[in-house]
């Protein structure tokens, strides 16, 4: 996979949204907020990997009931970092997920369905 830092953002708008940008943005993050018409597609492919192609297939249908975050090329002590300081400014999102050679082919939908029933399965 090729280097740089991305985070793909799931029904992440409004205030929540704004302050999630501006901590991604003041550390170097480039941000890709992932409309409802594109839960369908490759995460790979929308966090910049030319190698995932994209479907042709539009999504047309609900929109998703969590906020989610998918990081690219963020690791360590710089993930450490993101999620403190999401937790300092009051937006902690549930739902996160790192681009993996094991996800990186999974659609935005099928990479939800499995990070609730991880969140589901730790918090029973």
């Amino acid at each position: 996979m090729a280097a740089g830092e991305v985070v793909l953002m799931y029904r992440l708008e409004g205030d929540r949204g704004r302050k999630l940008k501006m901590i991604f943005v003041q550390n170097g993050l480039r941000i890709r907020q992932i409309p409802r018409e594109e839960y369908n597609q490759p995460i790979g492919a929308l966090a910049g990997i030319k190698e995932i192609p994209r479907v042709e297939e539009v999504y047309d249908g609900d929109e998703l009931a969590e906020e989610m975050l998918v990081f690219r090329g963020v690791y360590g002590k710089r993930l450490d970092l993101l999620l403190a300081q999401m937790r300092k400014n009051k937006v902690a999102v549930n739902l996160k997920a790192i681009l993996t050679e094991h996800n990186v082919g999974w659609s935005g939908l099928q990479l939800y369905e499995e990070l609730k029933k991880e969140h589901e399965q730790m918090h029973s």
